[in-house]
């Protein structure tokens, strides 16, 4: 039975959550601080995490950032009141795999859940996503070009992951912004544009040779 740990001070959101999750067949642990948060998943035994942003004690993206700095890899999704794009952006960036603003439904809540187990199975499978001398290793979440680190920040290791298992193939806006951030933007945003000019500046060598492709009406590729 799949673990979930539920780090939320209100408690009729946890109880809600927690019966919820236990319907749905899987055991859950609750912490009901950032502190207590923190030491559980620093500890691990949980296979995800449904973490709340506004905490007591030590807030949810200094908890989540903590963890992943430690090096803890299980699925994080956040639950939380604050749903503007500001607020999900920054959450994604700490390293939270997943945003869900309240109120929420709990089908959906569920529906998330399962989508990002399933994709860290998925992941186990495969170690390693190569692209000519682009290499990314799953199991350390380390990125070289021609031998030599590449410094990524958590969305655009997600990005480029995305890319790279879609390797050859075209991938629109909405596709990105649906797999990576995980939700629907107001379509006027430029935030996958933005996204990708950061990638590019990181991944692509000084002869000009890029590796992310701009196929213009259509999307993005990794040619």
């Amino acid at each position: 039975m799949e673990q979930v740990l539920v780090i939320e001070d209100d408690a009729r959101t946890a109880t809600f959550v927690i019966g919820a999750l236990q319907q749905a067949g899987y055991a859950a642990t609750h912490c009901r601080d950032g502190e207590e948060g923190l030491a559980a998943l620093l500890h691990g035994g949980c296979d995800i995490a449904v973490v709340d942003v506004m905490l007591p004690k030590r807030d949810g993206l200094s908890v989540i950032r903590e963890a992943r700095t430690a090096g803890r890899k299980m699925p994080i999704l956040i639950l939380s009141a604050r749903g503007s794009v500001d607020a999900k952006v920054q959450g994604l960036e700490v390293g939270a795999d997943d945003y869900l603003a309240k109120p929420f439904s709990v089908v959906e809540l569920i529906a998330r859940i399962q989508a990002l187990l399933r994709r860290t199975r998925d992941q186990e499978q495969t170690l390693e996503l190569r692209h000519e001398d682009l290499v990314m290793d799953l199991a350390t979440h380390r990125v070289t070009r021609g031998g030599e680190i590449v410094d990524l920040q958590p969305l655009e290791y997600k990005l480029l992951e995305y890319l790279l298992r879609n390797r050859g193939r075209i991938v629109s806006r909405n596709m990105i912004l649906e797999r990576v951030w995980g939700y629907s933007f107001d379509p006027r945003t430029n935030v996958v544009e933005s996204r990708i000019s950061r990638l590019r500046e990181k991944i692509n060598r000084p002869d000009g040779h890029q590796l992310i492709k701009t196929v213009r009406g259509f999307g993005y590729a990794l040619d």
